[in-house]
């Protein structure tokens, strides 16, 4: 590939972007009556990916869920393995794969409407699989796994996800 300046760029751009949703995950608030579920980062740089990479958003996800799995410290709060995974914030990891690339998809359109659908999108998968391993993981309702790991990250990640949106179209 010696010369190919777009592999670079997206060589690049996976590196960066491992990177910062490593970081976010080191960026973290614990809410107290919220224990099981951290609020971090790591959305905004997943969602600033897509925004960046469009599509290509999934390798550095890839590459940081498969660090993560190495044992590397860089889920939240320098957490890593499979227990990390088969434990209650697992399905939020899990769910920024499909949500990088469901968003990077919709970011492909050049539209102001389907960028703001595509890390809506992105959110609710997050909140989907991360809400059904809750409640299967813990044992709990999943009408409960979501009022514990849904409803108080909504005005958070709303905010991430415009900042996502202005951030990138500067960047890209």
């Amino acid at each position: 590939m010696y010369g190919n300046i777009e592999y670079s760029r997206v060589l690049t751009k996976t590196a960066t972007f491992t990177t910062l949703i490593a970081l976010g995950g080191w960026i973290s608030i614990a809410i107290p009556f919220l224990p099981l579920v951290p609020f971090t980062l790591q959305t905004l740089f997943i969602l600033l990916a897509a925004v960046v990479m469009k599509r290509y958003a999934v390798l550095p996800v890839g590459l940081f869920i498969l660090l993560g799995l190495c044992n590397l410290p860089i889920f939240h709060n320098g957490t890593a393995g499979i227990g990390v995974l088969l434990g209650p914030t697992g399905g939020y990891i899990i769910g920024f794969l499909p949500a990088a690339l469901i968003a990077g998809l919709f970011l492909e359109k050049r539209s102001v409407y389907a960028g703001i659908a595509g890390v809506a999108l992105a959110s609710l998968i997050i909140y989907a699989f991360g809400s059904a391993w809750l409640a299967l993981s813990t044992g709990m309702p999943f009408a409960a796994a979501v009022m514990i790991g849904v409803i108080p990250y909504i005005p958070g990640d709303i905010l991430k996800a415009a900042a996502a949106l202005i951030i990138g179209k500067r960047v890209a």
